[in-house]
Order: structure tokens, then sequence, then C-alpha cells
């Protein structure tokens, strides 16, 4: 089963967060997005061709974020979009945020993206 199969499951704390070498690992599933904070936390800068197709992405991720139960950090503006993901409640990286990467992925159509 692929990561954007899956569902995220609730995190309730008291887990440790992903290594660095598990973070990698799992990394090629979710194309585009990097690791930051020595894979603390995964990063990706989407590209638009407007401010409304921006906006209408940040809107999707946010009804995704909805239905998942696994919220993003997310900066926007003409032509882009970044989102940011992280298990606040570890202060990592848990497979929770790989999911959601690579859903994010899915949303990113070329009818709304930066040629």
């Amino acid at each position: 089963m692929t990561l954007s199969q899956k569902t995220c499951t609730p995190c309730r704390g008291g887990i440790p967060p992903l290594t660095l070498t598990e973070a990698e690992a799992l990394l090629p599933q979710a194309s585009g997005w990097q690791l930051r904070e020595k894979g603390a936390r995964l990063e990706r800068r989407f590209a638009f061709k407007t401010f409304a197709a921006a906006l209408a992405f940040v809107n999707r991720v946010g009804d995704l974020a909805e239905q998942e139960g696994h919220h993003p950090d997310i900066t926007f503006g003409w032509g882009y979009a970044n989102v940011l993901f992280y298990t606040h409640k570890i202060g990592g990286l848990n497979e929770n945020d790989f999911i959601m990467a690579a859903k994010v992925n899915e949303l990113h159509t070329d009818e709304y993206s930066a040629t």
C-alpha cells in the first residue's frame, strides 16, 4: 500500500519521533519534499500561476488536514505555498507526516501549478 492510500492514525504522544535514517527511508515516497532540522521537519514549496491558484490549493490542503486530523503549518502568497509537516506531540516526524505529504502531492495538479 502506498503512503497516499493510508489514513493517518491519531498520535497521542509518548512515542519517539522517526530517526533521520527512518525519515530518509520514507522520503522517496514523498516526491519533492525535503527534510529540515536534521530530519525533524518535512517541507515542500509549491509554485502556482496566480494567487487564486495558491489559495485554492491551500484550501484543499486544509480540507484534507481536517479529514485526516493531521495539520500542517502553511504559508502562502502570490504564486507559492509552503507546507511544513511535523508531529507536534512528539516534536518530530511520524509516518503520518509522510502520509500527508504524499496526499498533498496528489492535490497539486497541473491545472494550478506553475510551469
